[in-house]
C-alpha cells in the first residue's frame, strides 16, 4: 500500500462526553480577528463539525476526506478537491448546489452564509422576494472540516478535546497500522 492515503480525524465515541469543545475550538480556528475585543456581530461563527448525542453515545461527526470522496465526483463545477492529503472545498468557485451535502455518506457537509471582511456576500443578481418585498439574496457556500490546513498545530479539535476522544490519522499511521496487523496475524496463523 502506498502512503498516499488522506488524513482524517477520528472519534472515539467511548471517550466523547459531548461537551462540544472541539465545535468551538473549530469555529474558533477559523475566524478571522478575535470576537473577544471586537465584538460578535461581525463574526461568522460556523463549526466544521458537529457533537451527535444520543441517550447511549456522543461523538463529532466530520469530513473524513474520503480517497474515492463522493462529494467531489459530483461536484459539477470542480470546486472539491485533494491537496495536501485532505479533500478541501474551493469556496471561491463552489456554486451552493448542495450536490456535495446530498452525496457525503457521513452527513459532514453543512451550507453557510459567506462573509468577505465580516459582512455577508451579497450576489447582485439574485433577487427574492417575499410580503411584496424584494432584495438581494446572500451568497450560501459549502462548509465541512479542512482539517485546520496551515494552523501549525494541527486540527483544533484534537488540540483542545479534554478526554483525548479525538485523534487525527496520517497517512503513514494508516500503512504502520496495515504492516502491524498483517504480522500478527501471520504469527498467529496455525501451520497444517
Amino acid at each position: 500500500m502506498k502512503n498516499n492515503l488522506n488524513a482524517f480525524v477520528i472519534a472515539n465515541p467511548n471517550r466523547c462526553i459531548g461537551c462540544r469543545t472541539c465545535e468551538i475550538a473549530c469555529a474558533l480556528a477559523h475566524l478571522e480577528g478575535n470576537p473577544l475585543s471586537e465584538g460578535t456581530d461581525d463574526f461568522q461563527f460556523n463549526q466544521r463539525l458537529n457533537v451527535i448525542k444520543t441517550a447511549t453515545v456522543s461523538s463529532p461527526i466530520q469530513c473524513r476526506h474520503c480517497e474515492d470522496a463522493p462529494c467531489a465526483n459530483v461536484c459539477p463545477v470542480g470546486a472539491i478537491v485533494r491537496k495536501n492529503n485532505t479533500i478541501q472545498i474551493n469556496n471561491q468557485i463552489c456554486i451552493g448546489c448542495k450536490n456535495c451535502l446530498l452525496a457525503c455518506p457521513f452527513g459532514a457537509i453543512d451550507f453557510i452564509t459567506e462573509y468577505v471582511n465580516g459582512k455577508k456576500n451579497i450576489q447582485e443578481n439574485l433577487k427574492i422576494v417575499e410580503n411584496s418585498n424584494m432584495y438581494n439574496k446572500e451568497r450560501i457556500i459549502a462548509n465541512k472540516c479542512d482539517l485546520c490546513i496551515g494552523r501549525e498545530n494541527g486540527p483544533a479539535c484534537v488540540e483542545v478535546c479534554p478526554t483525548n476522544a479525538l485523534r487525527l490519522v496520517k497517512p503513514n499511521m494508516l500503512v504502520n497500522s496495515i504492516k502491524e496487523k498483517r504480522k500478527k496475524v501471520t504469527t498467529a496463523l496455525p501451520f497444517i
